[in-house]
């Protein structure tokens, strides 16, 4: 009996220490059970939400056996602000930071491009180009402040980047309600010069709003990953992150890390904020409280191990339950759910640490055991 435990136990640790991908495959397929649980407990059929995650992935409607590709371009609309806020969190990660200020630098980023939009010359191509260089620009400065400070002064990242959360907000608010024909709500309609949106995607996926901004969001993953793994400063980075003091040591320019690794994180965010606000809106919003981008960005960089590959996996995945929701309300399932998978992935992913510290204390058990 002792050994098919040990057996049982030594699977189910294999699971949660097999490597990064495991871990996060293993923590979804966790969250995706322990969901179908919750629903079983309060009387719901599971179906409705994996009838509904089926039409978001593939635009079937299994209830009336249509087809709308409708449903696949607004996943995919969804997905675009949770890659690129995961890749600013991820980033930053890598480099032995935590920079939790991706909602602010995505806000800065939006306010850069509305102003942008509404101000600069109506010039074709030329006007919504200007627009999301200005708001990623705007979004690597905001970011960048934080990391001076953090490599200039010591200061906190985690502190500072939660406090200009804050005041990228109002300040936010303070320009957009100052142009003119602003009011609480929303600015005037932008120029059509100013709109990344494109005829063409959303003609071939039935009229959804799929923008250039899936093209932005490709590219991103790709400088994410070159800069990471095929680079010197991507390896100067990772080093640092590792080992600050080592790299120090070594030779590395530890401090200028910091700053570039904050730069080049709130860049992923700032185009964030342009793919919204230039691909989803003809007009500028005045945001009452945060879009929540950012801080979801967080969760889908843990859920993908901070990687490109997974950011993008995990990514999909987010914006993949965000557009289930109303469809799992259509069939009796609380639009809630989706929410709770999302967290459900965070916590077992975070559940690795403990395992493995109760690997660690079970193999000292099992060694102690074994002695003579």
């Amino acid at each position: 009996m002792t050994i098919k435990i040990n057996k049982i136990e030594n699977k189910i640790l294999e699971l949660f220490t097999g490597g990064d991908g495991v871990t996060s495959v293993v923590a979804v397929v966790l969250g995706f059970l322990t969901a179908t649980l919750l629903l079983l407990a309060i009387g719901r059929n599971p179906s409705g939400m994996y009838q509904a995650i089926l039409q978001v992935i593939s635009g079937f409607d299994s209830r009336r056996g249509t087809w709308n590709t409708r449903y696949i371009g607004e996943w995919l609309v969804s997905s675009i602000p949770l890659i690129l806020c995961g890749l600013s969190m991820g980033f930053a990660s890598r480099s032995g930071l935590f920079n939790i200020g991706a909602e602010g630098q995505y806000i800065a980023g939006l306010t850069s491009a509305q102003v942008i939009a509404i101000f600069f010359p109506p010039v074709p191509v030329l006007h919504w180009v200007a627009a999301v260089l200005g708001a990623t620009l705007t979004g690597a400065l905001w970011a960048g402040i934080a990391g001076f400070f953090k490599a200039r002064y010591k200061v906190s990242e985690v502190v500072s980047t939660i406090m200009m959360n804050y005041i990228a907000l109002y300040a936010h608010r303070l320009v957009t309600m100052k142009i003119h024909g602003s009011n609480t709500f929303r600015t005037s309609d932008f120029p059509v010069t100013a709109s990344i949106s494109s005829t063409v995607m959303s003609s071939l996926t039935n009229g959804s709003r799929l923008n250039y901004g899936i093209w932005f969001t490709v590219l991103a993953v790709v400088i994410y990953w070159v800069i990471m793994e095929k680079t010197s400063l991507g390896y100067s980075l990772r080093a640092a992150g590792f080992n600050r003091d080592a790299a120090f040591y070594a030779g590395m320019r530890v401090n200028f890390n910091i700053t570039a690794s904050m730069f080049i994180s709130g860049a992923f965010a700032g185009l964030a904020g342009a793919s919204v606000s230039l691909g989803l809106f003809h007009y500028g919003r005045v945001l009452a409280a945060f879009d929540g981008f950012g801080f979801d960005g967080i969760a889908v960089a843990l859920g993908g191990s901070c990687t490109a590959a997974g950011i993008s996996i995990v990514g999909l995945l987010f914006g993949m339950l965000r557009s289930a929701q109303p469809l799992m309300q259509s069939r009796q399932i609380p639009r809630e759910i989706a929410a709770i998978i999302m967290g459900l992935v965070v916590v077992f992913i975070s559940l690795r640490a403990g395992i493995q510290l109760f690997v660690e204390w079970r193999m000292k058990k099992r060694a102690g055991r074994e002695e003579p």
